[in-house]
């Protein structure tokens, strides 16, 4: 079974057991993480598909399995004819998630 879900303003399809990279939520490592803003839900052949208007009565539990920083991203900004540029990075702080349970 697979499930589209709404977190943080991203939709993301998932699946049991699947491992998803998602910004950082703000939990600690091991603990759950319940997600009931569920956009559609369908089996594996896509046989069943339930999809409604803005969400279904169902919910994910998923796991925080580690909270990184992520990748550095460089940044560079610069004003053409007047010399001026500046470089700087930062690195992003994400979570592992696991998806336990579709309900």
């Amino acid at each position: 079974m697979y499930a589209v879900i709404d977190l943080k303003w991203h939709q993301y399809i998932v699946r049991q057991w699947d491992k998803i990279v998602v910004d950082s939520v703000g939990l600690e490592n091991g603990e759950e993480l319940v997600v009931n803003e569920v956009l559609a839900k369908f089996d594996e052949e896509g046989n069943e598909v339930n999809i409604w208007t803005p969400y279904l009565e169902s919910s994910v539990t998923l796991k925080v399995l580690d909270n990184v920083k992520w990748e550095k991203i460089d940044v560079l900004k610069f004003k053409r004819k007047t010399r001026y540029q500046r470089v700087y990075w930062f690195r992003p702080h994400q979570s592992i998630l696991q998806v336990e349970k579709i309900s």
